[in-house]
């Protein structure tokens, strides 16, 4: 395992830790929800440094070396990071964190990242984890991946839920048939 690519991986990771200091709004609570939202943030990078160390062995079949370990990660890692900064570059006011009852809509965000993105800042969190699968493809680190895309995909889907409820719900829903939640859509548009 290359120390460096570890290092762009724990630098990925720490930039998405940083996002609830920095960025996102004081005004919520680090409530249950969002700590099962969060913990595999901070379990994820632990198990790479123990993979690295050798604490944690690669003894599995699917989880063999492959060639290009050691790089393929990187640029997952680095795109990342590129769109945590590019979706904070679009916001003029900080948002709040998740699982806030406190989380009405101000509006609704449609330019950068969010031009093709409704989530960009879920999709950025998602491939740091897929980052980290190809860097260290064992079943523990594979299983938090699962269980990430699990529940940001029930988190956004309980935000748009309110947005759709919102007094801005037939703005988002227009917004939402021609973007994806955490991927771009590649939908022809009506003529």
């Amino acid at each position: 395992m290359n120390p460096a690519t570890l290092l762009v991986l724990l630098l990925d990771f720490a930039c998405i830790g940083a996002l609830p200091i920095l960025f996102f709004r004081r005004d919520g609570s680090l409530n249950l929800k969002w700590w099962a939202t969060a913990f595999p943030f901070f379990l994820c990078p632990a198990l790479l440094v123990a993979g690295f160390f050798g604490v944690l062995p690669l003894s599995y079949a699917f989880a063999a070396v492959y060639p290009g370990q050691q790089i393929a990660p990187i640029p997952f890692a680095i795109g990342s990071i590129a769109l945590i900064f590019l979706t904070l570059g679009t916001h003029h006011t900080r948002i709040s964190l998740w699982h806030q009852s406190n989380d009405a809509p101000a509006g609704v965000v449609t330019s950068g990242a969010y031009r093709y993105i409704r989530h960009p800042f879920y999709t950025s969190f998602l491939v740091a984890f897929a980052a980290a699968d190809l860097f260290f493809p064992h079943p523990f680190v594979v299983a938090l991946s699962l269980y990430e895309l699990a529940v940001l995909h029930w988190t956004a889907a309980g935000e748009e839920r309110r947005l759709r409820a919102s007094p801005f719900g037939e703005e988002y829903g227009k917004y939402m048939a021609r973007s994806g939640r955490f991927f771009p859509a590649f939908r022809r548009s009506p003529r």
